[in-house]
């Protein structure tokens, strides 16, 4: 008996009447449902080390309470009628953000020694939900941060904006901030590959990214040179946008519009070539 010829699918072709149609939606879905769950692996570690957080507040509580109080009263640097520790406050909370983020890829140089980035490169995950649930992972501790900073720049009398609207606009720069630079830095962790590079690497970038932007000094007053570096540095349009939110009446230098544009740009951009770059750490 011969068989129908029209009844046999063509080799590598697909029967239309037993493939499902693709959908947006549910791939959209889909991806955001990975990304929480990576982002949720990785939240859970705080749990097994909770020492972590306290020890991460150290550092921005003595830059307010030592180097923000000394120069408010010594007036040095120039900020118009706004005390210098109000000035300050924003600039820190972002410096604490970067600092909490551009060591988050060292996290990834374990996982690949205990072999954990082999079963996620095993996995159906997309690489870019990977980096996006880690990128949103390190804002969990960058959020703590911002919490002890409000409550330490309530206690220093820091004249602070506290409309609804500009709070979750802090939220969501602080947010974006730990995921720009914690991307930034699993990047370095695909390109170097060692612990000891990049913890050298790591320190080399954070203090030029942080003296190079408006944390603690307007960049009025900085030489042209140094201007131009900050005005591309990504940090200075997010310490302008925490000024702006945080601070009662403080005018952006930038735009918020402006802020939010070059942080996103930055973030998404950063993401794609870190997923991009993710499998390159176990070669």
């Amino acid at each position: 008996m011969k068989q129908d010829k029209a009844a046999v699918p063509l080799a590598g072709w697909a029967n239309p009447a037993t493939t499902p149609s693709f959908n947006p939606l549910r791939g959209i879905i889909s991806f955001i449902d990975k990304t929480l769950v990576i982002a949720d692996l990785e939240a859970r570690k705080l749990r097994h080390d909770p020492t972590e957080l306290i020890t991460r507040a150290v550092q921005p509580v003595l830059w307010l309470l030592v180097f923000g109080e000394v120069f408010t009263r010594t007036r040095a640097i120039p900020t118009g009628n706004v005390p210098y520790i109000d000035f300050m406050a924003p600039g820190i909370l972002a410096q604490s953000v970067l600092f909490v983020a551009i060591f988050y890829g060292i996290a990834i140089i374990w996982e690949r020694d205990l072999g954990i980035v082999h079963k996620f490169l095993a996995s159906p995950t997309p690489r870019a939900a990977l980096v996006l649930g880690k990128a949103l992972s390190a804002s969990v501790r960058a959020f703590v941060q911002a919490f002890i900073i409000y409550i330490l720049a309530i206690l220093l009398k820091v004249k602070m904006n506290f409309n609804i609207l500009d709070l979750v606009g802090v939220l969501f720069m602080v947010l974006m901030g730990a995921a720009l630079f914690s991307t930034f830095s699993l990047i370095i962790a695909c390109l170097v590959k060692t612990r000891e590079r990049f913890m050298g690497i790591g320190q080399l970038l954070t203090m030029p990214l942080f003296f190079a932007s408006n944390s603690i000094y307007p960049i009025s007053i900085m030489p042209v040179w140094l201007q131009v570096v900050a005005k591309v540095n990504p940090l200075s349009y997010e310490v302008d946008a925490l000024r702006t939110m945080m601070l009662a009446g403080w005018p952006s230098a930038f735009g918020l519009g402006l802020d939010f544009a070059v942080v996103i740009f930055a973030t998404v951009a950063l993401i794609i070539i870190g997923a991009r770059l993710y499998p390159r750490v176990v070669t």
